[in-house]
């Protein structure tokens, strides 16, 4: 029992850094260790509740990460210490920093898209095809699969809900079954793909994984979502929806901001594994096309869709997800500070030296679903344990696609419960945790296998 608690209050990462003298305190037994991380369990306790006390998550977090690094500060300049929490603090900063501005471009482009009606455009497609309720409950999963890795699994999981609602109404269990659906389809594209998840992400600008690398999780990614979706098939009756005739034109521009954003994506990519340079610059210099082709949109504005003269790039950085932005910084500053205080060693040396690797990187998966991926994935990464170029990509796995299990664990999730007007729900989904659980541990298995030979491969 004691081994289980120290993993959980050790999933709080951090990095130590020492002062000009080198020294840096232990205070995972001091008062201000323990006040430190009550007060973090209470801020994320609001976080889980988000959804019934519509307190928005950045709220706590924030709030607890200057608590803690104030607590911080007065036990270090109380010793006598003055610059080793400053520098903690600063690098903290800076992961924050490649992270924010990594995510604000991303976030951009999918608003410019959004505005332009190009997801909007899908989905009446998706409508008019006379597609079966069996039909569509494959498509908007698979569409969900591959969507994911470029998109982020959140926007794709919005927009394959809103073609379930449209084409589903009035049958509530399609409904639900859909959504579940779409969850796990999203989380296992996002989980091959560096741009699909925040925590690939991470480990992707790490430096642990390389882009191509990812899509040696291919398909232990497919596995996940097909297992599931092959059972939950079954519950859904194979009757056709009514046709809806409607049409979507994309306004003008709104092509080009597609490609414009696989070339983004494109130029980061490159920025990183070719001139060893942080991606986030290559998301920066992609924003700047962005910025170059909105002006020509204003130009060429067709009075038919008077929304186009308003086009403008500040409104869509304006648009972005701020509350996810500023829980990102709450979270990597708050347990920056949680590890910097020492239980980071705590949670490594019970996870990765008692436990072993595979056994810690399933339990982060399964973390994953009630703690949130973000912060169990940066622990990892500051525990930075000794592992293999397989073990990381299995870490990699577990974190993006263990979320599914419950409706609570992934952004996608709690994204849909919002959208779904109550026919998708905890209890919805947690009645096929079960063959979620079967596609978890298949996608596991299948790694394992196929990848067999990157697990003596190096990082």
């Amino acid at each position: 029992m004691n081994k289980i608690f120290l993993i959980l209050i050790g999933l709080t990462p951090g990095i130590s850094f020492a002062s000009s003298n080198n020294t840096t305190l232990d205070l995972t037994s001091h008062w201000a260790g323990y006040t430190a991380l009550t007060l973090f369990v209470i801020a994320y306790g609001f976080v889980m509740v988000e959804e019934f006390t519509h307190f928005r998550k950045s709220k706590p977090v924030i709030l607890v990460a200057g608590l803690i690094w104030g607590i911080i500060g007065w036990v270090y300049a109380s010793n006598g210490i003055t610059h080793a929490a400053e520098v903690a603090l600063r690098h903290n900063f800076l992961e924050y920093a490649e992270l924010f501005l990594f995510l604000l471009v991303a976030m951009t482009y999918i608003e410019a898209m959004r505005e332009r009606l190009v997801f909007e455009k899908l989905k009446v497609w998706l409508i008019n095809k006379g597609f079966s309720f069996r039909q569509l409950f494959w498509l908007t999963g698979f569409l969900a699969f591959f969507m994911s890795p470029i998109a982020d699994n959140l926007t794709t999981a919005l927009v394959m809900g809103a073609v379930v609602l449209a084409v589903g109404s009035g049958n509530a269990r399609f409904i639900s079954i859909a959504f579940v659906n779409i969850v796990v389809a999203a989380n296992a594209g996002g989980a091959f793909s560096p741009f699909g998840d925040i925590t690939t992400l991470m480990v992707w600008q790490k430096g642990l994984v390389s882009f191509e690398q990812f899509f040696s999780l291919f398909l232990p990614s497919l596995v996940n979502f097909i297992i599931p979706a092959g059972i939950m098939h079954f519950a859904i009756k194979n009757e056709k929806p009514e046709a809806v005739e409607e049409n979507i034109n994309i306004k003008s521009g709104g092509i080009v901001i597609t490609f414009m954003f696989l070339l983004t994506i494109a130029t980061a990519v490159s920025f990183h594994n070719y001139l060893h340079l942080p991606p986030a610059m290559g998301m920066m210099t992609g924003l700047g096309y962005l910025m170059v082709i909105s002006y020509f949109v204003k130009r060429r504005h067709n009075p038919s869709e008077p929304t186009s003269e308003g086009f403008d790039i500040f409104k869509k950085v304006a648009n972005a997800e701020w509350d996810t932005l500023l829980f990102f910084f709450g979270v990597i500053v708050s347990v920056g500070g949680l590890g910097f205080m020492g239980y980071l060693a705590l949670a490594s040396e019970a996870m990765y030296v008692q436990l072993g690797a595979t056994y810690s990187n399933v339990l982060v998966g399964i973390l994953s679903a009630i703690i949130d991926n973000i912060p169990v994935m940066f622990a990892v990464l500051t525990m930075t344990p000794d592992m293999s170029l397989g073990q990381w990509l299995l870490v990699t796995l577990t974190a993006g696609v263990g979320g599914s299990l419950l409706s609570i664990g992934s952004a996608a999730g709690v994204a849909l419960m919002g959208q779904s007007k109550g026919h998708y729900t905890f209890g919805s989904h947690l009645k096929w945790i079960w063959a979620i659980a079967l596609g978890y541990g298949a996608s596991i298995m299948t790694h394992i296998w196929i990848n067999s030979a990157l697990f003596d491969v190096p990082i």
